[in-house]
């Protein structure tokens, strides 16, 4: 098992990666790419959201398991 400092840093370093995944997502702008002609889209703007959605869900876990790791609360 991991000290719970490597956690720590672990889980803030993960939150860093996600947040920077979703600005990415979010910057795609998939709702304008929805108007236009299905064989001038770069990627499907519903796999986009798709994706936005999962990332947060993920970044939503990471923090509350960084709210857990600081109050020092184990199952």
């Amino acid at each position: 098992m991991t000290a719970p400092s490597d956690e720590n840093e672990f889980l803030h370093e993960l939150e860093i990666e996600v947040e920077a995944e979703v600005i990415g997502v979010e910057s795609s702008r998939p709702e304008d790419a929805a108007g236009l002609p299905v064989t001038d889209w770069l990627f499907d703007p519903t796999d986009a959201e798709r994706e936005e959605i999962g990332l947060r869900g993920l970044l939503a876990a990471v923090e509350v398991l960084e709210d857990v790791e600081g109050t020092g609360v184990t199952d």
